[in-house]
């Protein structure tokens, strides 16, 4: 099924040299830019991390140290990038979870400010879970008809990301109104549908030291917006101080605001944490 955008969409996948998003880096970056009117395009990018690709990513990705030394880095490949992605939704497989945050860390470290939360994020295997509960493999045979091994290599960031995109399609074929007789089970070819689809969780941040929750009164009635939706706010989600107002904490301990900072957390948490508190001075002047 041709998807219904009403911008460009990119469907991508990163291989990285392991799971830390503060860590770790990117070593492959590959995506498609799908435009409204249909048309695509494709790039597969190989990334030098600057860092020494551990022998278990090797094995897995086989992807060399070698094969990368005279790659560019993402910070040389970032302006391009950035360039390509403005504007865009993003999609990918358990790309909600792991490799927008590490997008936007290597975004952020790069020194650019790219701003996820004004994107929509589609995860092919958010949607899959949800309906059917596997992997990629399992996701492809059933959504496609045909084993992903016979027709893709695994752990290929370029293969993985065109069995992703034929994933995505067959999900919207699948799960199209008139195909399942159950409400719970059909999904509208609409970006922002899938996007609120694919979200499993109230983080604020992608690492979820940040947390929204619901606004109540006195009796514990959660407020509503002008829309009749739940009002809420951003609080803590670790140590002394989880579970309180984030703008309570700046506006009583602003010290806290400067350990974070200087602090091991990603890049996004600084992010939103200094957006949070950037907000609160404008609102307060």
């Amino acid at each position: 099924m041709k998807l219904n955008l009403t911008k460009p969409l990119i469907v991508f996948d990163l291989e990285t040299t392991g799971l830390d998003l503060v860590k770790d880096r990117i070593i492959q970056i590959s995506y498609i830019k799908v435009y409204p009117d249909g048309k695509e395009e494709r790039e597969n990018l190989f990334v030098n991390p600057e860092k020494e690709i551990p022998a278990e990513v090797v094995q897995l990705t086989g992807i060399t140290n070698e094969q990368v030394k005279e790659q560019p880095t993402f910070k040389q490949l970032s302006a391009k990038l950035l360039k390509n992605f403005q504007g865009c939704d993003f999609a990918g497989f358990n790309s909600n979870h792991f490799d927008v945050p590490m997008l936007a860390e290597e975004f952020l470290r790069a020194g650019y400010d790219f701003d996820f939360s004004k994107c929509r994020l589609i995860d092919a295997q958010t949607i899959f879970h949800k309906m059917e509960r596997r992997n990629l493999a399992a996701a492809y045979k059933f959504y496609c008809g045909r084993k992903m091994e016979d027709d893709f290599t695994a752990h290929k960031a370029d293969e993985d990301t065109e069995a992703t995109y034929r994933v995505l399609q067959g999900e919207l074929d699948m799960y199209a109104p008139g195909k399942q007789e159950e409400p719970e089970r059909q999904l509208n070819n609409d970006m922002d549908e899938l996007a609120a689809f694919s979200k499993t969780n109230d983080n604020v941040d992608f690492a979820g030291r940040i947390v929204w929750r619901e606004m109540t009164d006195a009796q514990g009635k959660v407020l509503a917006d002008e829309n009749g939706q739940p009002r809420k706010y951003e609080v803590f989600n670790f140590g002394k101080y989880k579970g309180w107002g984030v703008a309570d904490v700046l506006h009583r301990d602003p010290g806290y605001y400067s350990w974070m900072l200087s602090s091991d957390f990603t890049y996004n948490t600084k992010q939103v944490l200094t957006r949070i508190r950037l907000r609160e001075f404008n609102n307060r002047s």
